[in-house]
């Protein structure tokens, strides 16, 4: 009996060890599913939905959600840090609990009071091992704490870090397309500014932001539970407003360059599908059609009224409907894991911009 304790201590460590370093070093998707960071995150994650479906105001809604994705991270690393503690614990009872204390015997409680103060690092020195494998274990289990807390203190900055510059370039969408940011918006300021040359430079930056949303958010797929400072904005409502950009530039707009669209749309796209995959989560079909044919005729009139002139045709809603299916599937999926809303095409006329609000109107 005490010698399976022992191995299941040892068991429990290096399972929570080689999760840790999967989850804070380790910079590539890890396809096994069955993983403990898994498991935790889709239980957590579950518990957190029902709640949140529960709470019927939007902003306390939104306000609940935004939680989530880093006191879910906090609660991750305590998680591991006491899962650690207890493995050593159940180690050293395995071993015969060989410590001497002013109490004279030594049980679990001893061995989990000597593993707590080992792992963090404490060493109050009243508890002392009897024999050398115990002290080899708590010279271990003091290693081992001393790595733990180093890569924490290195893994929660670059956390925060990716997610600030996830943000830079959602804030400043609000000035190009509106939030909640929409392609109609877009475009129609670029024609009503006369400045479609500068749809390229646009583009080719957010090709850069998608590249790096994919890296970022592989490596730390925790990322997608962190919401933007506001409601009305998220990275899924970024990314598929480009998509959208990119595949009305595809079908045919007059002065925007195609090659540019194209290359941005891939990346993008190639982000939704990864995300999908590194959440775990099949793409599907919106429930309704997000540009319907009457929509989509409005959204060839608002642009006219720009100067944007958007082919037509049965060929060119055919492109645009084979470019929607690239994509739609997925990020509707990201939509519904992570409970963020996917843009419209068309912008809400009695929205205001971010910039154009504050609490004093």
């Amino acid at each position: 009996m005490k010698l399976l304790a022992a191995a299941a201590g040892l068991v429990m460590i290096l399972v929570i060890l080689w999760d840790a370093f999967e989850t804070m070093v380790l910079p590539r998707r890890v396809a096994r599913r069955l993983r403990f960071t898994s498991v935790y995150f889709t239980i957590v994650g579950e518990v957190w939905w029902v709640v949140a479906n529960r709470i019927r105001r939007p902003r306390r809604r939104e306000q609940y959600l935004s939680i989530f994705g880093p006191l879910s991270l906090i609660l991750l690393v305590i998680t591991w840090a006491w899962g650690l503690v207890v493995g050593f614990a159940v180690l050293q009872w395995g071993l015969g609990s060989p410590f001497t204390t002013p109490e004279g015997a030594a049980g679990f409680g001893t061995d989990l009071y000597v593993s707590g103060t080992t792992f963090f690092t404490l060493g109050l020195g009243d508890v002392i091992p009897k024999t050398a494998l115990a002290r080899a274990v708590i010279v271990v289990e003091t290693g081992t704490g001393f790595m733990f807390l180093a890569l924490i203190i290195g893994y929660l900055p670059v956390v925060y870090q990716a997610f600030s510059r996830r943000e830079m370039l959602i804030s400043t969408l609000d000035g190009w397309a509106g939030s909640p940011p929409s392609a109609g918006a877009l475009l129609a300021r670029l024609g009503r500014w006369g400045d479609r040359a500068a749809v390229e430079a646009f583009l080719a930056q957010w090709e850069h932001w998608a590249a790096e949303l994919l890296e970022s958010h592989i490596s730390y797929p925790i990322l997608a539970g962190f919401r933007s400072q506001h409601d009305n904005q998220s990275w899924l409502a970024g990314l598929t407003t480009i998509l959208d950009t990119c595949a009305l530039v595809l079908v045919g707009v007059d002065g925007m360059p195609q090659r540019t669209a194209w290359l941005t749309f891939a990346m993008a796209r190639h982000a939704a599908v990864d995300l999908c995959q590194v959440l775990n989560t099949p793409p599907f079909p919106p429930g309704h059609d997000r540009l319907p044919s009457v929509d989509l005729a409005r959204l060839r009139e608002l642009l006219a009224t720009t100067g944007i002139s958007l082919r037509a045709g049965e060929d060119a809603d055919a492109r645009l409907e084979e470019l929607r299916r690239l994509y739609e599937p997925y990020v509707n999926a990201l939509s519904d894991e992570t409970l963020l809303p996917l843009p419209a095409w068309l912008p809400d006329p009695q929205a205001r911009d971010n910039w154009q609000k504050t609490k004093w109107d």
